[in-house]
């Protein structure tokens, strides 16, 4: 009555039946953990570093650290030499003549030879393209996606990192733009555009017919950096392959 292939259906669900009972669990743990996509994720890292100190306080731009921001498809963890450009000034004891235990991971570095080990935080899946240089050359600042790093004692993840967020911005790249020279500037608001960029903010007023006692608002920076940078419409940005290629 049946075909002899039937006879490997059953082992064949036996074997299905298993491995998804363990890809599946497996799945949703990875898939769904704070690792993954939870905003507020802060791992331990080997030294505790500020960035409200060196961002924030000691006004450090973000690229003196992360050096490939604008040219690659990632954002550089800072090698031990970056740090120590400074901390080999910096004493090593504090106030009391206590060795200065938190930076004992960065001395120990510098010793051997073999990099800190530093805990990722924004960690993007291997099936999303995204690439930094793309984005920071077109308008998008650190704020947008990291919040504002530099009014944290600790690192954690500001923002969802998932796909709607993401489209989000691909819909409306407009809401989000700013000058690209600008893109490392914590606190920059569209209407510090008349300061910080006077030329764009006198095309902004001729365009939209705007007096010169008229705050440029983010609409109308972000259309006119949107064409400016010739970022392309929302079918391109919206398409699948466009980060899943």
């Amino acid at each position: 009555m049946f075909p002899r292939w039937a006879n490997y259906l059953l082992p064949l669900l036996v074997v299905g039946a298993f491995g998804a009972a363990l890809y599946l669990p497996a799945l949703v743990t990875l898939g769904l953990s704070p690792k993954a996509t939870d905003v507020g994720y802060a791992p331990e890292q080997p030294i505790p570093y500020s960035h409200a100190l060196h961002a924030g306080q000691l006004g450090m731009d973000c690229r003196y650290c992360h050096t490939t921001v604008e040219r690659a498809g990632f954002a550089a963890v800072p090698a031990t030499q970056t740090c120590m450009n400074c901390h080999s000034y910096v004493k090593k004891n504090d106030a009391s003549g206590n060795p200065n235990n938190k930076l004992a991971a960065l001395y120990e570095s510098w010793q051997t030879g073999k990099p800190v080990e530093w805990v990722k935080i924004h960690d993007l899946p291997d099936y999303s393209y995204f690439n930094h240089s793309a984005h920071v050359n077109k308008g998008v600042g650190c704020t947008t996606c990291h919040g504002r790093i530099d009014r944290m004692e600790v690192v954690y993840q500001a923002e969802p990192m998932n796909m709607a967020w993401c489209l989000e911005c691909h819909r409306e790249p407009e809401k989000f733009l700013r000058p690209a020279d600008q893109v490392t500037n914590m606190g920059f608001q569209a209407e510090d555009v008349d300061l910080t960029n006077p030329e764009i903010a006198a095309e902004i007023r001729r365009i939209h017919e705007m007096t010169a006692d008229q705050k440029i608002t983010q609409d109308a920076l972000g259309s006119h950096l949107r064409e400016k940078y010739g970022i392309k419409g929302s079918e391109f940005m919206t398409s699948c392959s466009t980060c899943h290629r």
